[in-house]
């Protein structure tokens, strides 16, 4: 029974390891990691997350911006006056963009469907890459783009810079398309933007469309957007297309007559000071909105995330947020918008395919080719990178477990031991027969019949063929005597007597 003991131990120890390290498994899945990435292939989500959106963090875990931040409810600076009334985003932030000081935030990490504000990423990841002067061609894909449309015609003729005012005024989804197509592709330029926004700080976002239309896993956040609008306010090229408030559309003869548009942003001609600003507004995020304001010096960002325009409307509720932001001392902020380079990031650089035709016209033919030339995964910059915690967990785990089963096994099949068994086991079984002793030898010579039951586990004895019929006759059958009738002479005590004594572990029968 001793030697037994070590193989159990090992055994239940060898299983134990298996099993904790198979429960540690998911642990290594949760770690911290890269951002999340888009599943085009999963249904176009409809509404807003059920119980809220998920919280997004920095690679390494951290909070970006600072602790302070790492909150999913209200956190204003000290010495703030009272928040105005009528704000009902379940996401916002206010910011300054000089000093990048966090003057007041609720749930800033929170990943929310970004909409049409995706768009600021989109400029700001094309603007350096595009010539402005380069002429674009419109395609019929262009026209049938799913959601809002500047208006662009197969066979058009549009400029990068109109494309540009285009896709901030009016947000035109056929106008990202089209910027996407001149700069290599989609697949490109989504690579490009997670690049982009990875390189800022902006570990929140997931880039799925160049529009913003809704996919899942697309996502941004309060904190997010903000750092966006910091990039294209602090830059002068892309500054001045956030300043613009009309554009003409040309004409395409047969097609359509020239137009005027204007921008959405009302901030620009209702609230002083205005810098810029991106509506979004989509099923599933409903409205969405940045913008940034000057007053006395100071420049503030806000950013507002799944709201809804009444009782007070999306752009209401962020005027009010800028005069409370431009009321609040500095100073006492609550976290801090980073410049890029502050946070780790290893998002791979992405260069764009953007093609430069000898004349200037880039045809549905050239983009095409151009397209398909260096083959970009949208996700390279943000693919999460497999932990080896998981298949080194797994695999010892698997083989924890075999080698406990083996060493189990093992033991339920050993023979038993020579010596026999040193437990009892309280199981009835029949007597063992007694040997034939031939006739003429005495019992002594005979070895000793091991009258002891076999153990429950040893294999059972093989079956005793009949004999052959002139054998069976030969040995008369034992038949025990007659008894002694009453007042019959007794019997020949000389006779041998026979054995009275049963064998150990038999039954009541005297039959041997």
């Amino acid at each position: 029974m001793r030697s037994l003991l070590p193989a159990s131990r090992a055994a239940v120890v060898a299983l134990v390891t298996g099993l904790v390290l198979l429960a540690a498994a998911p642990a290594a899945l949760a770690a911290p990691g890269p951002r999340p990435t888009v599943d085009p292939a999963a249904p176009t989500p409809t509404a807003p997350p059920d119980g809220g959106p998920a919280q997004g963090s920095a690679p390494d875990g951290s909070t970006v911006g600072g602790e302070g931040l790492d909150t999913r409810g209200l956190v204003v600076a000290g010495g703030a006056p009272a928040l105005p009334e009528g704000i009902d985003a379940h996401g916002w932030l206010v910011a300054d963009l000089d000093s990048g000081e966090v003057l007041g935030a609720q749930d800033p990490h929170g990943r929310y469907y970004p909409a049409s504000t995706l768009k600021t990423l989109t400029l700001l990841t094309l603007a350096p890459a595009l010539d402005p002067a380069l002429v674009v061609e419109g395609t019929t894909e262009d026209e049938q783009v799913e959601g809002s449309r500047v208006g662009l015609v197969a066979g058009g003729q549009y400029p990068v810079s109109l494309l540009y005012d285009a896709l901030v005024m009016q947000s035109g989804n056929d106008a990202a398309n089209a910027l996407a197509r001149a700069a290599g592709g989609v697949d490109a330029t989504l690579a490009a933007m997670n690049a982009t926004a990875q390189r800022i700080g902006a570990f929140d976002t997931v880039a799925g469309t160049p529009s913003g239309l809704d996919v899942a896993g697309q996502t941004s956040s309060p904190y997010d957007l903000a750092l966006i609008m910091r990039q294209l306010v602090d830059t002068p090229a892309t500054a001045a297309i956030l300043q613009q408030t009309t554009a003409q559309m040309p004409a395409v003869p047969g097609k359509s007559d020239g137009y005027q548009i204007q921008t959405q942003n009302t901030l620009l001609t209702d609230y002083p000071g205005t810098l810029g600003g991106k509506t979004g507004f989509t099923d599933a995020a409903r409205h969405t909105f940045v913008a940034a304001a000057a007053r006395d010096g100071r420049r503030l960002v806000v950013a507002l995330m799944q709201t809804e325009r009444y009782p007070v409307s999306t752009t209401e509720q962020a005027q009010r947020l800028l005069d409370w932001g431009f009321a609040t001392p500095a100073g006492a902020g609550v976290g801090t918008l980073v410049r890029p380079g502050d946070v780790a990031s290893t998002a791979a650089a992405v260069t764009l395919p953007a093609p430069s035709p000898a004349d200037g016209t880039l045809s549905s033919a050239d983009a095409a080719a151009a397209a398909a030339s260096p083959a970009v995964d949208p996700a390279a910059s943000t693919a999460p990178q497999e932990s080896v915690l998981l298949p080194v967990a797994l695999a010892t785990g698997a083989v924890a477990i075999v080698v406990a089963t083996a060493v189990g096994r093992r033991r339920a099949v050993r023979l038993v031991p020579a010596g026999g068994w040193s437990d009892d086991r309280a199981v009835r079984r029949p007597p063992p027969r007694r040997p034939v002793v031939p006739a003429g030898a005495s019992a002594a010579a005979q070895p000793a019949a091991d009258l002891r039951p076999p153990h429950p586990s040893a294999p059972l004895p093989p079956p005793v063929p009949p004999r052959a019929g002139p054998d069976r006759d030969a040995a008369p059958a034992r038949r025990p005597a007659p008894r002694r009738a009453a007042g019959s002479a007794p019997r020949d005590r000389t006779a041998p007597a026979r054995p009275s004594a049963r064998p150990q572990g038999g039954s009541r029968s005297s039959r041997p």
